[in-house]
């Protein structure tokens, strides 16, 4: 598991040294499921959107390697965002020209920055969420059924009756479980969201 507890400006120092692989783990464990997701909320398929994350994060660390990125010009995000939908706009061009499918051609811009925007928010709060769970999973002494209901709930969008069904439990205790899997993620969430904010 990488170091979610490291600042964005830890990071970035840690990676001007070729020889970080921590650094590299933690940037990567960071920022690759937000990148993916994004890049499949923009239309790209799993496969395509691996491809398109990764070779973001490529260029990304090689151009901050040659001091190209100044944090006084734009947020990080921003930066990723960018070289993101240049890789997701050379898929829909390569789709286009392959004829894979009907009327891509007219998707062979750039996206929207708009769209990939708010893409990127989503899947920033998703990312943070499942690190949080996952915290919560390993350190609390919260039950394993407290935080599975949860999941089924909050991250799956199930009703507490479906999900209280499968459980052998009654609504309210379902939603008894999610209150408490709820109050003791926000500190989580919040801590974690700290450490990601600093590059906002």
């Amino acid at each position: 598991m990488y170091d979610q507890t490291r600042t964005t400006t830890a990071l970035l120092q840690g990676l001007h040294n070729v020889e970080n692989a921590e650094a590299w783990a933690s940037f990567y464990g960071r920022y690759v499921p937000i990148l993916i997701g994004v890049a499949r909320r923009l239309g790209l398929s799993e496969a395509d959107a691996q491809d398109a994350a990764q070779e973001t994060l490529a260029a990304f660390v090689r151009e901050y390697r040659q001091n190209k990125y100044d944090r006084e010009r734009g947020r990080l995000r921003s930066w990723l965002l960018t070289i993101l939908r240049t890789r997701v706009a050379q898929q829909y061009r390569a789709r286009a020209v392959r004829k894979e499918e009907i009327g891509v051609t007219r998707l062979g811009g750039m996206p929207d920055e708009r769209t990939a925007s708010d893409a990127w928010e989503a899947e920033r709060r998703r990312a943070i969420l499942l690190q949080a769970i996952d915290e919560l999973r390993k350190v609390s002494k919260t039950s394993d059924q407290s935080i599975q209901i949860f999941e089924m709930l909050a991250r799956d969008g199930r009703s507490a009756p479906d999900v209280a069904e499968e459980m052998g439990l009654s609504a309210q205790d379902v939603y008894r479980a999610k209150s408490r899997v709820a109050q003791r993620l926000r500190e989580v969430v919040t801590r974690i969201e700290s450490v990601y904010d600093e590059e906002e």
